[in-house]
């Protein structure tokens, strides 16, 4: 019979090596931690790096990152659970070269967003093609608004195991929490009309708004349905037959109170669609302003800010600009497309960057505002003189003609979209741009 002493004795044993048995499993663990997802987040959980994977100095750029990582088997390890510093791996498939010859080789790790900043020009900073911005910009649901970005957001550029890069928001700023609050207030605010706010700050728009709000204002480009419906100068106070600065004029079919203000257009030349003749619409020039000064059949308004003489039939449009977003996304568009320039406003011989030009190609087309499109020079038909490495004899007999490739010359960005017509901003030109150039899915 065993004795109780030695039932005791053997409990306490086995006991010890079931402990010592978890211990082990325990250390091994903490010697082996879980592998990282396979897509790197851009840095946001740098505190919870490890203490020996030091971040990237600041002034290193993402492609100097990458190199580095891959050059040193332990630091490309150490990098994937640094998310401040997230790099290429050394082992990334070769998906890697393709997805990284996205990425400027200036692209900074990370940026801190500027009031003055516009979400093309952020692009532009990190893509050598600013319209695959979706491609690398990486949401975070659980921060507010996360398809915008604000002045004070900081971005953080990162490289998935795949090789794939990334770009979000590391640390937001107040001015999101803002402008979440001022949302959640103005659903509130419907209760009680008298109430109102504004948010200190907003989200950074596509492209300088200064560069269009003028054209909004001022619009240049008309439908025949505009032209039908739109209110227009039927006379002049004492008998003048144009206007000018603080002339008052009679306005007929003008619904408007007092104070109101609306952009005296003149009709000039029909625009013309080069695919099929057909008139898409009609070129206006802005004459003035009409400042309402009394309502009424005919409303009774005052000219000013003049451009040039106001005549008699001149059509009113409103100032109003709303309609326009400042914040879409560039994007390709979602079927090939390919046009041509129609129109530039102010009618400038040479097209150059921030310049506003008209398309004949819109919402039938599968336009949308935010799409970009690639502005093409056409080749020139030549004629193949040559024959067997020699010239053609004098006068050549019938030389074949041969079609020499379109050369790109800019970059355009589609702001305002109608049927068939379309108004875009040149948002990069590297050579010179006119009239009826071609412009293409890029």
């Amino acid at each position: 019979m065993v004795s109780n002493q030695v039932l005791a004795a053997r409990a306490v044993t086995g006991l010890c090596i079931v402990l010592g048995a978890l211990s082990a499993t325990l250390a091994g663990c903490a010697h082996h931690p879980p592998r990282p997802t396979e897509t790197v987040a851009p840095a946001a959980a740098s505190a919870a790096s490890t203490a020996e994977a030091a971040p990237a100095p600041a002034a290193m750029t993402a492609t100097e990152a990458a190199i580095e990582a891959a050059g040193s088997p332990a630091q490309s390890s150490s990098s994937e659970s640094s998310s401040a510093a997230s790099t290429t791996p050394a082992e990334a498939p070769p998906r890697a070269s393709s997805a990284a010859g996205m990425i400027k080789s200036t692209a900074p790790l990370h940026y801190t967003v500027k009031r003055g900043d516009t979400l093309w020009g952020i692009a532009s900073m990190y893509l050598k093609d600013p319209w695959l911005w979706p491609e690398i910009w990486v949401i975070n649901p659980q921060i507010p608004n996360p398809h915008l970005i604000f002045p004070g957001d900081q971005l953080a550029l990162a490289y998935g195991t795949d090789g794939h890069p990334q770009v979000g928001v590391e640390q937001p700023s107040a001015a999101r929490y803002e402008a979440s609050r001022y949302e959640a207030s103005r659903e509130g605010a419907r209760l009680e009309p008298r109430l109102r706010s504004e948010p200190i700050a907003s989200a950074i728009p596509t492209i300088p708004y200064s560069a269009i709000a003028a054209f909004l204002s001022r619009p240049t480009v008309m439908t025949s349905e505009q032209i039908r419906n739109a209110p227009y100068v039927l006379a002049f106070r004492d008998m003048h037959e144009v206007g000018g600065t603080n002339n008052e004029v009679y306005i007929r079919n003008l619904t408007a109170s007092e104070n109101a203000r609306f952009a005296v257009i003149h009709i000039a030349a029909p625009l013309r669609d080069p695919d099929d003749g057909k008139v898409v619409g009609y070129e206006g020039l802005y004459t003035a302003t009409a400042l309402v000064e009394r309502a009424g059949q005919p409303a009774k308004a005052v000219l000013i800010d003049p451009a040039r003489e106001t005549l008699r039939g001149d059509r009113l449009l409103s100032t109003d600009t709303h309609e326009t977003p400042a914040n879409f996304v560039p994007h390709a568009p979602a079927s090939p497309v390919q046009g041509r320039i129609l129109d530039v406003v102010d009618g400038a011989d040479l097209i150059g960057t921030y310049d506003i030009v008209v398309i004949n190609r819109g919402k039938r087309h599968g336009l949308e505002a935010g799409n970009v499109l690639a502005v093409l020079q056409e080749g020139d038909t030549v004629r193949d003189l040559f024959r067997g490495g020699r010239q053609i004899g004098s006068p050549p007999s019938f030389p074949p003609r041969v079609k020499l490739p379109n050369e790109r010359t800019g970059t355009m960005l589609v702001f305002k979209v109608f049927d068939r017509v379309s108004y875009g901003l040149i948002v990069g030109a590297s050579d010179t741009i006119q009239v009826g150039d071609l412009v293409a899915t890029p």
